[in-house]
C-alpha cells in the first residue's frame, strides 16, 4: 500500500526522527492561457502555452515569455530560502574536495607534452605544453584571463598544426554551441584576425601547416551542414565549401588519421553514414567518398599504414571489424578480420602502428582488447573491479607501444593508467584527489539486475556510505537514467556525490534500453516504436530496489537531464505514487511539437530516435508518451525542473510550458519549482565552481524532501 499525505509525515517522523521541510505557502505562478490548435492525422489538439516559445521565435509575448520565466525563479527562491545555509554549506562540502591548484598528466604529441593546469581560486584552466618534462613551460592559453569579464565562457578543438606553431580552438561566450574559431601564432603570441564564425568549435589542420578544415553550423537549426576549407590569410566569407550535407537527419565532423596520412570526414545518422577522405598532405585535392552510405548500415574508418579498417553493422547488429586494401575501399573488398559476437558489442577502434586497441562490450562492462599486429596475439587489460568504467584516454602517437587509459568506477575517484602493450605493465599517473578523509573502504557499490515487463533483465549499478546505509527500507535513494542515443551510463566517480551519500542516500543508476549498456540490441529495443521499454524498464528497476529494501516510494527520487528528462516526464505521469521526488534537468518533455517543428535545432537529426510526427504511426506512438501531451488531474510527485534561456538542445519554452501545465492541472499540494538560468544553456554553467552551485540548489531540493537540514 502507497503512503500519501499526512501518513507519508507520520511515518518519515516515526521511521527516520525527521520532519519534512516545511514549505512556504507562497502563491506560485501562473501561465496567461492562450489557445492554440495543433490539427494533424485528424487529431485536434489544443496547447495553451504555446505562446510560451515567442522568446525564441521572436513573436508578439517575448516580454511576457521573461516575464513569466523570471517570475518562476522568484517562486522558486522564495520556496527554497529556507535551504540557503544548507546549500552554502553543500556548496563548500563539494569544492573544499577539489585540489585547487592541480595539474593534468601530460601527453606526448608530436614533440611536445601538453597538459592543463588550475589555480587556486580560478574557475578555469591554463592550456600549456613543454618540450620536455622538465623544459621551461609555454602557456599556450590562458583561459582564465580570457574568461574575465564574461558570464559564460567555454574554450573546445585544441588543435595544434603539425609544425607546432599555430594553435586553432573555438570559443562560445553565450552556451548556445555556436563556436568562433580563433588563430594563435605561439610563437609570437599574436591571435591572426583569421575568424571562423558559426561552426563546432573542432577543426583539422592539413600537412601544409596553412589549410584549416572545419564545419560550419546552419545559423537557424544549427545543424552541422558544411565542410569548410580555410587558408590562413584569407577572410572566413572567402572559405570554400567542400563538403555539403544533402540529409538534414545527419550530423557531421572532420578529422585526422592519427598516422597523420588522411583527413576524413564522416557523416551519420541513427541508421546509416558514410565517410569521405583525402590525402593530408593535398589540401586543396577533392575528397573521395570511402563507401557510399548504404541504408541501416553504419561504418567507421581507421587507417594503418598498408591498409583501412572498417568498423560496421553491416550483417552484424554488434558490428564486426574489417580491412580493405588503401586503394579499394568499396563494400565489396571489406574482408573480415574480427567477426560479429551475440554478447560482444565492438565500440571502437585506437589504432597504433604495431597494435590495435579494441573497446569491447560484454555484459554492460567494457573491455580493453590489445591485439598485436607483429605476432597476431590478443589480450585483455586487467581492471580488477566487477563495476566500473574505463576507456583510451589521449592516445594522439601514433609510433608508440604505450596505451593511455582511464579508469574509474563509483568508489574509485578517476584515474589514469599507461599500459605498455608489449610488457603488459600498467603503471598509474594519477588518480584523481578528493581533498579531506575520503576513504574507499567506507562506501560500497553494488549490482542488481531488475526484471523489466517482458522479462529482460536490466542492470542496475549502485552506492552508498557503509556508515549511513542499513537495508530496512528506509534510505533515501536517488535514481538515474538515461536511456537514449545508443548513450551508456558507466558507472563513474563523482566527489559532489559524497555529500548525499554522506547523509545517507543510496545512489544508484538504471542502465535501461535505450542505451546501448548491453549491446546494440539494447538500443534498438529502446528507440522509435519500441520506447515505451525505456520507460517501464526504469519503473522496473525502481521497484525492485523498493521490493529489495533499499527504499520505499515514500524515500525514492528520480532524476535525469536532457533526454533523461523526458524519461522523468514519462515516468511521472506513468508512476507518479513511485516517487517521493523528481528533478528533471534541461527535459525534452515536448516531443510531439518539437519533433513536429524544423525550425527547431537538431529536430530532423533525431527523427531516426524517436519518428517523425508527420507519420501517422509515428505520430499516435509519440503522443501516448510524450509528457506534455500526458499531463492529467492527478497526483505527482514533489518536482523540480531546470533550464537554461540559451539552451540550443532542448529549448527553455519545453519545460516551462510543461510546468505550466502541470500547475493548473495537477491535484496535489507537492510542490513544483521551475529554475531557469537566463544567462546559460543546455550544460550549466562553465566555471570549475558555479556548476557545484546548480548541484548544491538540486541536494538540498532532495534534503528538504527527507528533512535533512544539516
Amino acid at each position: 500500500m502507497l503512503l500519501t499525505g499526512a501518513i507519508i509525515t507520520s511515518y518519515r517522523q516515526k521511521k527516520t526522527g525527521r520532519a519534512p521541510y516545511k514549505w512556504p505557502t507562497i502563491e506560485p505562478p501562473v501561465a496567461t492561457v492562450k489557445p492554440y490548435t495543433r490539427i494533424l492525422h485528424g487529431d485536434t489538439v489544443i496547447d495553451n502555452y504555446y505562446w510560451l516559445s515567442d522568446y525564441f521565435r521572436k513573436g508578439p509575448d517575448m516580454a511576457n515569455v521573461l516575464q513569466y520565466l523570471e517570475a518562476e525563479n522568484a517562486y522558486t527562491e522564495a520556496m527554497m530560502k529556507g535551504t540557503e545555509p544548507l546549500q552554502t554549506r553543500l556548496f563548500e562540502e563539494m569544492k573544499g574536495r577539489i585540489k585547487e591548484q592541480d595539474e593534468s598528466v601530460p601527453y606526448f604529441r608530436n614533440g611536445y607534452y601538453y597538459y592543463t593546469r588550475t589555480e587556486e581560486g580560478k574557475q578555469y584552466y591554463k592550456y600549456c605544453r613543454k618540450k620536455g618534462l622538465d623544459a621551461p613551460e609555454e602557456v599556450l592559453l590562458d583561459v582564465d584571463t580570457l574568461a574575465q569579464g564574461h558570464t559564460y565562457y567555454a574554450v573546445t578543438g585544441f588543435n595544434v598544426s603539425p609544425d607546432n606553431k599555430l594553435l586553432a580552438y573555438g570559443v562560445d561566450t553565450v552556451s548556445r554551441r555556436q563556436y568562433t574559431i580563433h588563430i594563435k601564432n605561439l610563437e609570437t603570441g599574436e591571435l591572426l584576425s583569421d575568424t571562423m564564425h558559426g561552426t563546432t568549435g573542432g577543426s583539422v589542420w592539413a600537412n601544409d601547416n596553412q589549410t584549416l578544415f572545419y564545419v560550419k553550423n546552419n545559423p537557424v537549426t544549427l545543424l552541422t551542414e558544411k565542410i569548410m576549407r580555410h587558408t590562413l590569410g584569407d577572410r572566413s566569407g572567402a572559405d570554400e565549401t567542400v563538403y555539403h550535407e544533402p540529409d538534414n537527419t545527419n550530423y557531421i565532423d572532420v578529422s585526422k588519421a592519427k598516422s597523420g596520412a588522411f583527413i576524413y570526414i564522416y557523416s551519420g545518422g541513427t541508421l546509416s553514414s558514410e565517410t569521405w577522405y583525402l590525402d593530408a598532405g593535398k589540401p586543396t585535392g577533392a575528397f573521395q567518398v570511402f563507401q557510399p552510405r548504404i541504408r541501416n548500415v553504419l561504418y567507421s574508418v581507421t587507417a594503418l599504414d598498408d591498409r583501412f579498417l572498417v568498423l560496421t553493422n553491416q550483417g552484424a547488429v554488434n558490428f564486426r571489424l574489417m580491412e580493405c586494401p588503401l586503394d579499394r575501399t568499396y563494400a565489396e573488398h571489406w574482408t573480415e578480420v574480427i567477426p560479429h559476437r551475440a554478447d560482444v558489442l565492438l565500440e571502437d577502434v585506437d589504432e597504433f602502428k604495431n597494435f590495435l586497441v579494441i573497446s569491447e562490450r560484454k555484459e554492460g562492462l567494457i573491455q580493453l582488447a590489445v591485439h598485436n599486429l607483429a605476432d597476431r596475439t590478443v589480450h585483455y587489460v586487467d581492471f580488477g573491479e566487477e563495476a566500473y568504467t574505463a576507456y583510451p584516454a589521449n592516445n594522439p602517437e601514433y609510433e608508440t607501444t604505450n596505451l593511455r587509459y582511464a579508469y574509474t568506477s563509483l568508489t574509485t575517484p578517476a584515474s589514469t593508467y599507461d599500459y605498455d602493450m608489449q610488457s603488459r605493465r600498467k603503471t598509474l599517473m594519477k588518480q584523481q584527489e578528493v581533498v579531506g578523509d575520503y576513504r574507499i573502504e567506507d562506501y560500497k557499490a553494488e549490482r542488481l539486475y531488475a526484471i523489466a515487463d517482458d522479462g529482460a533483465k536490466v542492470p542496475v549499478s549502485l552506492v552508498y556510505n557503509r556508515k549511513c546505509f542499513r537495508k530496512d527500507a528506509n534510505a533515501p535513494l536517488l535514481l538515474y537514467g538515461y536511456g537514449s542515443y545508443g548513450a551508456t551510463m558507466d558507472p563513474s566517480f563523482s566527489s559532489a556525490r559524497l555529500s548525499l551519500l554522506d547523509r545517507g542516500f543510496v545512489f544508484a543508476i538504471a542502465h535501461i534500453r535505450g542505451g546501448q549498456e548491453m549491446g546494440r540490441q539494447w538500443y534498438e529495443d529502446g528507440k522509435m516504436m519500441k520506447k515505451m521499454n525505456t520507460f517501464t524498464d526504469f519503473i522496473a528497476c525502481a521497484r525492485h530496489l523498493v521490493s529489495e529494501h533499499y527504499t520505499t516510494p515514500e524515500h525514492l527520487y528520480a532524476q535525469g537531464g536532457s533526454a533523461g528528462g523526458l524519461l522523468m516526464g514519462a515516468v511521472a505521469n506513468m508512476a507518479p505514487d513511485l516517487w517521493h521526488g523528481i528533478i528533471a534537468q534541461v527535459p525534452f518533455v515536448d516531443v510531439v511539437n518539437t519533433m513536429l517543428d524544423e525550425s527547431i535545432p537538431l529536430t530532423t537529426n533525431e527523427y531516426d530516435e524517436w519518428g517523425n510526427p508527420n507519420d501517422p504511426d509515428a505520430y499516435s506512438y509519440m503522443k501516448s508518451y510524450a509528457p506534455y501531451e500526458n499531463v492529467e488531474a492527478k497526483s505527482y510527485p514533489n518536482m523540480l525542473v531546470t533550464t537554461g534561456l540559451y539552451d540550443s538542445q532542448v529549448q527553455y519554452f519545453e519545460p516551462a510550458k510543461w510546468v505550466a501545465k502541470l500547475r493548473t492541472t495537477k491535484t496535489d499540494d507537492n510542490v513544483l519549482f521551475l529554475r531557469t538560468e537566463m544567462d546559460f544553456g543546455h550544460g550549466g554553467a562553465s566555471g570549475r565552481f558555479d556548476y557545484l552551485k546548480e548541484i548544491a540548489f538540486e541536494y538540498a531540493f532532495l534534503c528538504a524532501l527527507e528533512g535533512i537540514t544539516v
